[in-house]
């Protein structure tokens, strides 16, 4: 029997590598999950990698009996130079940071960002950013580079399992690196890829603290509902560190029930709909990301055909659910974008979300000491 386990372990890492196109250690994705003598890439050719078709990503999958497989590993490879954006904004069901709840089961949906939490930056953030069950390794390739090298890479791999471990944690973010690593090298990305932090990289908070309390990328919201009160505006935020060098800086904020209550009673009775539907299934938050250098020009959004559109950077405008401004920080472009859960924008008003779209971005652009400042329209504030 230990041979066997052996020879199948062996086989498995032999699968892993050739579904992976080479780019991951097939040992340390064996040692996931407490480790596993069975595992087996994806039979389906468009979960299986290839570095000169990308986009791309591979999935392996735990095989704890024979016939039967559960969720182990993914790892997506993507590039800047595509049509697709690599970061989305507005108003996308990929992007909502709350799991719905229904009836009694989640009495605060707003408590804990349960689906999607902010990610954190790796080190100073140069080196990429990661959440609990995922890292992103970015690469910036120098001019230089192959014709056909993307300028920005991103390499992520996430765990596809429950309750993953503070020590698998670490193993995802060498398997990223590492494979970033690797990739840089075959595709010619001229660039060099700064080593892990030596300490370890520590879970990454879902809960929402209140807003008047937040530091962090969600400081100037604080001040923001310290001058003009609170009115309609969310309760409750989730800040990352404040990083001048992090090329994506996130905040989140959402509404309390006892928020949604209060708002409730102001509204006209045809409106009161969304604050019953803000309480399970369709909660109120808002978002705000700015995405400097390389990241400013990869940042898109789903418009009213489904298609995906990038945005130009150095414009401003807005789509569904989303907002955009425009600078240059430290000679480099950057996009300062604000998106809004479905109705949320509604209630909020276009007045409350042109003005607090402007305290973010003059706080960020003075805080980074931007220049060049262009700001959307206040028509484009208002509902269709």
């Amino acid at each position: 029997m230990t041979i066997d386990d052996i020879r199948d372990r062996a086989s498995s890492e032999r699968d892993i590598s050739a579904t992976c196109d080479q780019l991951v250690s097939a040992a340390a994705v064996m040692d996931l999950q407490g480790g596993m003598v069975r595992a087996k890439g994806s039979d389906h050719d468009e979960s299986r990698l290839d570095v000169g078709e990308l986009p791309g990503s591979c999935t392996v999958y735990k095989v704890p009996s024979p016939g039967k497989t559960t969720g182990l590993f993914t790892l997506t490879v993507r590039g800047s130079d595509t049509s697709d954006p690599l970061y989305r904004i507005g108003d996308d069901s990929e992007l909502e940071p709350f799991r719905a709840s229904y009836g009694s089961q989640k009495p605060d949906v707003t408590a804990i960002a349960d689906r999607r939490p902010e990610p954190r930056p790796i080190g100073d953030g140069t080196l990429g950013q990661y959440g609990n069950w995922y890292t992103t390794i970015r690469a910036e390739c120098r001019p230089g580079s192959r014709a056909t090298t993307p300028k920005l890479l991103n390499v992520t791999a996430r765990a596809d399992y429950e309750d993953v471990s503070a020590a698998d944690r670490e193993r995802l973010a060498h398997i990223a690196h590492s494979a970033a690593a690797e990739l840089i090298d075959r595709i010619g990305c001229q660039t060099r890829l700064p080593a892990l932090p030596e300490h370890q990289l520590p879970s990454v908070p879902s809960g929402l603290r209140p807003a008047q309390a937040a530091d962090g990328s969600c400081r100037w919201f604080a001040r923001h509902i310290e001058a003009r009160g609170q009115g309609r505006l969310p309760d409750r935020a989730l800040a990352v560190p404040a990083r001048d060098a992090y090329p994506i800086e996130s905040c989140l904020l959402a509404v309390s029930p006892d928020q949604v209550g209060r708002i409730a009673d102001g509204l006209r009775d045809d409106d009161r709909d969304y604050a019953s539907s803000a309480l399970t299934h369709s909660p109120w938050w808002l978002r705000t990301v700015s995405y400097f250098g390389a990241e400013a020009r990869t940042v898109g959004y789903e418009d009213t055909g489904g298609e995906d559109k990038v945005i130009t950077a150095g414009t401003t405008g807005h789509a569904r659910g989303a907002w955009w401004a425009s600078s240059i920080c430290d000679g480099k472009p950057a996009l300062h974008t604000l998106s809004s859960s479905y109705t949320y924008d509604n209630v909020l008003g276009p007045q409350a979300l042109s003005a607090l779209f402007r305290t973010y971005v003059d706080d960020i652009t003075k805080r980074r000491g931007c220049t060049h400042v262009a700001y959307p329209d206040a028509k484009d504030f208002r509902a269709p």
